[in-house]
């Protein structure tokens, strides 16, 4: 059965897309702990991270590079915080996380709700960060 993030990269459920390439996606957190809290996903499904050959680690990470920097541009905060939980879905993913401090990145934080409005929009700007 596919993940919920194959069914996300295959449209069958929405997202607030950030960025994507012919192999990495990333979107918005549905259920974030910063303003912004961003997943990179590989649009291949492997479980864990570490399983992903060399190629595509490091092909993410670069991605993900891109975006974090982005969000900088976009959201006003001290870093972005990356984590690697891989327990909640069984596909490998990257958290980013705008933080100010170490305590912003413990996933037992209450979560942020924010508007679809919000969320349309963070997405856009930092995608249009992405691509310049």
């Amino acid at each position: 059965m596919a993940s919920i993030f194959t069914r996300i990269i295959n449209g069958e459920i929405p997202c607030y897309r950030v960025a994507e390439n012919d192999r990495y996606i990333a979107f918005l957190d549905v259920r974030p702990l910063k303003t912004g809290h961003t997943l990179v996903v590989p649009k291949t499904e492997v479980d864990y991270i570490f399983d992903m050959d060399d190629e595509a680690l490091s092909g993410m990470m670069i991605f993900a590079g891109k975006v974090a920097r982005a969000m900088k541009e976009v959201i006003e905060c001290k870093r972005i915080g990356v984590a690697v939980i891989g327990l909640e879905v069984p596909h490998a993913h990257i958290h980013l996380i705008p933080i100010s401090r170490e305590g912003d990145m413990l996933f037992t934080n209450p979560r942020v709700s924010l508007s679809p409005e919000e969320n349309e929009r963070l997405a856009k700007e930092i995608g249009a960060r992405v691509k310049r």
